[in-house]
This record gives structure tokens, C-alpha cells and sequence, in this order.
């Protein structure tokens, strides 16, 4: 049973992430916004969409807004690509996982530079 709810979260979060192009919604088109992950429940009624969005803080918040908007026609056309029942309805959350691994990885290269990174060639 969880392969077939795998399976579907992943075809949900391919149509989301093809029908979140089409939005047009200028809030949700400003900003390089990606489709993480999607966990679709086993009653196949919602599904919880991680969203990641490269750029500030106050841009995640309006891509956010945006695709809260544009929820119903999203459910609506994640729905016709998806060929379930019911489409599920969307819920969005903010995916910063992204954007914490490239400042790290930013904090990492800062400190190898600096030479308080240890690195291969020290004893």
C-alpha cells in the first residue's frame, strides 16, 4: 500500500511542478521556485507540497501567498494529470533545505579559504 501512495506523491509533485509554470500569478513567476517533495495522505485527500524558493525571505513569503491563491486552480489541474478520484487538496509548505545547504556548503568554501578548514594536505 505505501509503494502506491509513494508512487502517487511523486506523479503529484511532477504535475505540480509542471502546472506551477503555467501559473500566472506574478508573485509565484518572480521567484526560482522548485517543488522539494510532496507527501500525499493515505486517505489520498491532501497533500502536503514542500516548496523551495531561491531569494530573500520577504520573495518566499509572496511565492507563498501566490501558490495559497492559486491553490484551487493548482488542485484542479494536478487532478487532470493525476487521474485520481479526488484530486488531493494542496497544502504548501516552505522548504528551506535548499538554501541552508548552499550556506553551509558558502560557510565551508569561506573557511577553506581562510585555512581553518583542515584539508588533505596538513598532518
Amino acid at each position: 500500500m505505501s509503494t502506491r501512495i509513494d508512487r502517487i506523491s511523486e506523479e503529484v509533485m511532477k504535475a505540480l511542478a509542471e502546472a506551477m509554470r503555467s501559473v500566472k500569478d506574478p508573485r509565484v513567476q518572480n521567484g526560482l521556485v522548485s517543488v522539494v517533495h510532496c507527501e500525499v495522505t493515505n486517505d489520498l485527500r491532501y497533500a502536503k507540497c514542500y516548496i523551495s524558493v531561491l531569494g530573500s525571505e520577504t520573495q518566499a513569503k509572496e511565492v507563498m501567498k501566490g501558490l495559497k491563491s492559486a491553490a484551487g486552480w493548482l488542485r484542479r489541474e494536478v487532478g487532470h494529470k493525476v487521474q485520481l478520484r479526488y484530486a488531493p487538496e494542496l497544502v504548501f509548505e516552505l522548504d528551506n533545505s535548499i538554501t541552508h545547504g548552499a550556506h553551509i556548503s558558502e560557510m565551508l568554501h569561506e573557511l577553506k579559504n581562510e585555512g581553518k578548514l583542515g584539508g588533505e594536505d596538513e598532518e
